[in-house]
């Protein structure tokens, strides 16, 4: 009697052992991440490569400063793309043309595709150029209104940046009458309005400025 006891105890036992270790564990969705509340080891998933390639990128909000000014204008010119060259040749994160480079010494197009940190230089100094560019204008217009856009430092040299300073001041010239556009449709009036009240004032004015 006592043995059979014994063995159907520990058949019980075996059971319990097995079953108990099939048990779900209850996760906690924290977006990437996954925490495991029984012995608190981090799981955790990244990126597919397929996810990787999604062009609708939701960058970090930066607010008005000039970080967040160049995200937004680099989101709008090619999604914060470093290797992207569109149909009209631009070219980068920024899309330069070769003529524009070439202005702030910037040569060779395949160092310049390979090369973010110049790429992020050379946007710095095309700012610097139109600001000094631009600076009658930003100080007579900057504030004012036409036809129902605001007219700020920021917007002006986004729109510099899309179709040139010499296009700007004809915009402004005009009262906004003169719809200046680019190969794609896209005015300087949106740029201005699209790019307006971001924090560019420590941009230095320099009309000879350079990568090095």
């Amino acid at each position: 009697m006592s043995k059979k006891w014994y063995f159907y105890s520990c058949i019980a036992l075996i059971v319990g052992v097995i079953t108990t270790g099939f048990k779900p564990y209850k996760f906690e969705n924290l977006n990437w991440f996954y925490v495991n509340e029984s012995d608190e080891v981090l799981h955790y998933t990244v990126p597919t490569a397929e996810e990787l390639e999604y062009t609708n990128v939701i960058f970090p909000q930066t607010g008005k400063t000039y970080a967040g000014f160049k995200q937004a204008l680099a989101f709008k010119e090619s999604q914060g793309k470093y290797h992207l060259v569109n149909s009209f040749g631009y070219m980068g994160k920024y899309q330069f043309g070769m003529g524009t480079l070439r202005t702030i010494g910037v040569r060779d197009s395949l160092h310049f595709m390979n090369s973010p940190q110049l790429q992020e230089k050379a946007f710095n100094a095309l700012a610097s150029i139109n600001k000094w560019i631009l600076r009658d204008e930003i100080e007579k217009y900057d504030g004012k209104v036409i036809k129902g856009v605001t007219i700020t430092e920021s917007g002006l040299l986004a729109a510099a940046h899309l179709g040139g300073a010499g296009s700007v001041k004809k915009f402004l010239k005009s009262n906004g009458n003169r719809s200046i556009k680019d190969g794609f449709g896209t005015s300087i009036k949106s740029y201005i309005k699209k790019f307006g009240g971001y924090d560019t004032s420590h941009i230095v004015a320099n009309k000879n400025a350079k990568v090095k």
